[in-house]
């Protein structure tokens, strides 16, 4: 069984490194493999704080000459500086380089960290394109959000969580077209990708790790589900 999780990096590093909720995360892969020797993941990491900081110090440089490629390119380099902290830290569990193009390599062991691609999307996209080659029938998607809502929360006070979404209700809800640093529930050229496949997708919050085991265990739980409902 391999189970896809795209781990975002405003969890992974929101300003600095969360190191104690890596270790606890880590923690909680590796019960689960020792427990399932049938069980697999692929894990693929944002670029978080990192990658915020370096774009925005970018575009106030390059002022109208910023370049909505080279943008990404410096995300996507924050990316892998985060996937290879995360395959670092699993030992063992992860015997790979960091995957950074998800259409070329394999999986042989029992974890694969895979990073940023190339410009044109994040990389919630790459993770639907794994899951896709190697047959997972789902992407967990962990970020600083609990649920996807009805508007930003932040914003408009009426805001409504939802349980579970379509694909077309969702692409309307986000847009389809992707800026570096775009903050969305999940990539729109990921969405429209996953909705063309017939792929679910779980949102929830990263932090949260007794939800994510009910996830993993097939339990009710908090977040929001999108899908070909």
């Amino acid at each position: 069984m391999i189970t896809v999780i795209s781990l975002g990096g405003s969890i992974v590093a929101p300003d600095k490194v969360d190191e104690p909720f890596l270790k606890d995360l880590v923690s909680l892969i590796s019960t689960l493999l020792e427990a399932d020797p049938q069980r697999r993941f692929i894990l693929v990491v944002g670029g978080g704080g990192p990658a915020r900081i370096w774009q925005q110090a970018y575009q106030n440089i390059a002022g109208t000459a910023v370049s909505h490629e080279q943008a990404d390119w410096i995300g996507i380099m924050a990316t892998r500086l985060n996937a290879e902290l995360i395959r670092g830290i699993l030992g063992a569990w992860c015997t790979q380089a960091v995957l950074t193009d998800p259409t070329q390599g394999v999986f042989e062991g029992r974890v694969l960290v895979a990073a940023g691609w190339k410009p044109g999307f994040s990389s919630d996209y790459d993770a639907v394109l794994l899951a896709e080659r190697f047959k997972a029938d789902k992407v967990i998607n962990l970020s600083n959000i609990e649920q996807v809502y009805t508007d930003d929360p932040r914003i408009n006070a009426d805001a409504k969580p939802i349980n579970t979404i379509s694909w077309a209700e969702f692409c309307a809800l986000v847009g389809d077209e992707w800026a570096p640093g775009k903050h969305v529930p999940f990539d729109p050229i990921a969405s429209r990708h996953a909705a063309q496949i017939g792929l679910e997708v779980l949102c929830a919050s990263g932090r949260n790790l007794e939800n994510l085991q009910k996830i993993l265990h097939g339990e009710p739980f908090i977040g929001t589900t999108i899908g070909p409902l």
